[in-house]
This record gives structure tokens, sequence and C-alpha cells, in this order.
């Protein structure tokens, strides 16, 4: 284990309060709390955030998500138990997120626009990039992952 950088929390509490304004705008937007849900894991595990992980994986227990899909989300194009949306939704964040070399391919565009509305793709690309700023903060000063218990972090949104 590497040792924590800087404490967010502490050292980072102000700039952190404008991600908290994108949370709660996201904590009532158009997509659905659990799609939310399963959208933060998935980008927290492509960019190997320890601490959303483990952050995201308590809260989704939490409120009911099956160990079956959280075991199985990081294989969810060959698991039988992610609906159509989700899996709009799961294809979109993985090409936002991995957007360095070009643009979100037509083929996932179409896919997305069948399972939303142009509303909710921008809700959904909001979702995505606000967990992309939280991982890269997290993965950059090492915020250190199994401390954090459910719901921890609701009061703050």
């Amino acid at each position: 284990m590497r040792n924590q950088r800087i404490n967010i929390m502490e050292k980072g509490a102000t700039a952190l309060k404008a991600m908290y304004g994108l949370g709660a705008y996201l904590s009532k937007c158009s997509i659905e709390t659990p799609l939310l849900n399963l959208i933060y894991f998935r980008v927290s595990q492509i960019n190997g955030c320890a601490f959303c992980l483990d952050m995201h994986a308590k809260d989704m227990r939490a409120e009911g998500e099956s160990e079956q899909r959280l075991y199985l989300l990081n294989a969810w194009h060959g698991a039988p138990f992610y609906s159509d949306r989700e899996r709009a939704a799961l294809a979109w964040a993985e090409a936002v997120t991995r957007i360095a070399g070009g643009d979100v391919p037509d083929e996932v565009y179409q896919q997305v626009r069948t399972q939303f509305s142009e509303e909710e793709i921008v809700d959904l690309t909001l979702a995505v990039t606000t967990i992309n700023s939280y991982n890269r903060f997290n993965i950059a000063f090492r915020t250190t992952a199994g401390y954090y218990q459910p719901g921890d972090f609701a009061k703050l949104q």
C-alpha cells in the first residue's frame, strides 16, 4: 500500500464544494439512482480508483444491489443481468471515459439514443465526467480505501 499524499477532504474542502454541487444535481436528475451507481462503479473500475470502488460497492449493497451484478459489472458485455438501458449507459460511460483516442463512436451514440432522451444523455455524460473527476482526485492523492461507511457523503450533497 502506498501512503496517502494529500487528505483531499481536509486540504481540498473548499475546492470539493464545487464538486458537491454536481453531486446534488445528479442525485435529482433524470437518471435513476441505481443506474447512476452502476456508472460510478464501472467508471471507477476502468480508472482503478480503490477509494471510489470501496465507497460505491458499499453504498450499492446498502441500497439492495445484488452481489452478482457487482461482481460481473467488469464483464457486463457478456453477462445477462443488465437491461438494455443499463447496457447503453455502460457503453456510453466507457466510451466517454476512454475518450483519449478520439471521440465517442457513432454506434455507441446511436445505442444510447435508443434508450435515453437528449436531456438524459446530457445528465448521463455529466455523471460520467463527475465520477472521472473524483477518481482522478483520489488516485492522484492516493486516498486510502476501506474506511468509508454507507451514506457518509450523503449529507454533503
